[in-house]
């Protein structure tokens, strides 16, 4: 099919996410064709180094004939099994049992999801089906972070700080709550750790209080590392002393790691920095390296025991899914947790990933670079036009959807932030070569970026 044929066909019928549809109208969409290792290449033949990992997903990398197999012989076997009426396949039970291996502490519980928002959704609902069934109605208020991504569900968009996700829909709900994203760069109380962190524990507490105290609040949601939100990395000991807090105000910890699981920031998981054992954990994305949908919910033994207990003796517990479990999904999710840790992946993303962060830091020096952040294959670069007031660029300009068009004519795809911060989420498949020439291709994205007369009217000031 011609890639006009294409353009018009998209135009016409399929809604994308996260756009101005009118605008997408406009543009007309980018075909992208095929993928090998870190690079895609679209529909007009032009290859690209995908220093996004499709939408920080796509660890393993693209090509992997071993994951392809591994879907195409249960398909043959088994293309589906219900959960339901006690059924199971055993690639699911195997995957949820090698899940359990791999999560920190007592996470031993697994609840299989389509992806991670409605990993969330079913996060809530258990919580609230935990405190409804032993008695606690009250405790249900829920907290999350400013700046935070819980998804963009009816339930999980309300945990989610970001206004875009509250805009013309009703939420967040009565019961979702927020505090202060903890963002060194940019934090009041200032940039120690010390400090953020003290900010962080006192405003989480003081929240509660506001709520009428821990007899109403259930529970907290963070990212390790907050991703949408503009890749925040909270000083060393921030998710520590969160955890804490929490376990002292008799709140469930729950961290999401839909973007910080399967070797991201490093580690198997983000909450390994610290040792944080979390009550829930949230993970998608590199679960199946966004070959198939797939997601989970992950539960310690505390809250899984809770819950079973609970509720009366036979009685369902009324949550579920079609497709969770889904057998196909389940085997592709064993495959590549076996890159992961036999193929070596995640030890290549921790070699790369300190590479990368000592790359980029070269940039510092850019006019335009603000801050350079991250950990392992998780990283940002923060844009200001006045280094010493952190001055960011007058929004009229438009200038991420500039920077994004330009990487884009240079070879390279990368997350263009609204608020002036370009992401990074490199597969863990990545070379050092691959790492020097993304940040070649920046470096001139970003001085093309200098050529835009007011970019270069407010730097030279």
């Amino acid at each position: 099919m011609l890639a006009n044929d294409l353009v018009e066909l998209d135009r016409r019928h399929l809604i994308h996410p996260v756009t101005a549809w009118r605008q997408h109208e406009e543009r007309g969409v980018t075909v992208i064709e095929s993928g090998a290792g870190s690079y895609v290449t679209d529909n007009r033949g032009k290859t690209l180094l995908d220093g996004f990992a499709g939408l920080w997903c796509v660890n393993a990398g693209y090509g992997h004939e071993s994951v392809v197999q591994a879907a195409t012989e249960q398909m043959r076997r088994l293309p589906y099994a219900t959960g339901y009426f006690g059924f199971g396949s055993e690639a699911a039970i195997r995957l949820a049992a090698r899940l359990a291996e791999l999560t920190p502490g007592d996470l031993n519980h697994v609840y299989f999801t389509l992806g991670g928002s409605d990993a969330v959704d079913s996060a809530v609902r258990f919580i609230q089906n935990l405190y409804r069934a032993t008695g606690r109605p009250e405790k249900r208020h829920m907290i999350a972070l400013g700046r935070g991504y819980h998804g963009s569900t009816s339930t999980g968009s309300g945990l989610t700080a970001l206004p875009i996700f509250h805009q013309n829909f009703d939420g967040p709900s009565a019961f979702q709550h927020h505090i202060p994203s903890p963002y060194p760069y940019r934090n009041p109380a200032g940039s120690s750790a010390e400090a953020v962190i003290a900010a962080s524990v006192a405003t989480l507490r003081a929240k509660v209080e506001e709520l009428g105290g821990q007899e109403r609040v259930a529970a907290f949601f963070c990212e390790p590392i907050q991703g949408s939100g503009g890749v925040i990395v909270p000083p060393d000991g921030w998710l520590r002393a969160m955890r804490e807090a929490c376990r002292e105000l008799d709140i469930l910890f729950v961290a999401d790691e839909v973007i910080t699981g399967f070797g991201r920031t490093g580690p198997m998981f983000g909450c390994e920095h610290e040792g944080v054992v979390p009550d829930i954990m949230t993970v998608a994305k590199g679960l199946t390296s966004g070959y198939v949908p797939m997601g989970a919910v992950i539960l310690s033994e505390a809250v899984y025991r809770a819950i079973a207990d609970a509720n009366p003796p036979g009685a369902s517990i009324g949550h579920g899914f079609t497709y969770s479990a889904h057998p196909v999904s389940a085997a592709v999710g064993l495959e590549v947790l076996k890159l992961y840790t036999e193929g070596g992946l995640v030890e290549n993303g921790q070699r790369v990933g300190r590479y990368l962060m000592e790359r980029l830091g070269g940039l510092s020096d850019h006019p335009l670079v603000g801050e350079v952040r991250g950990r392992g294959m998780l990283a940002a670069v923060e844009l200001v036009v006045d280094k010493h007031r952190k001055t960011k660029p007058d929004p009229a300009v438009g200038l991420g959807a500039k920077l994004f068009e330009h990487g884009y004519e240079n070879g390279l795809i990368f997350r263009a932030f609204a608020d002036d911060v370009i992401g990074f989420a490199p597969p863990l498949c990545f070379t050092r070569d691959d790492v020097d020439l993304l940040v070649e291709r920046l470096r001139r994205t970003l001085n093309q970026a200098l050529e835009i007369k007011e970019i270069r009217d407010a730097t030279a000031h």
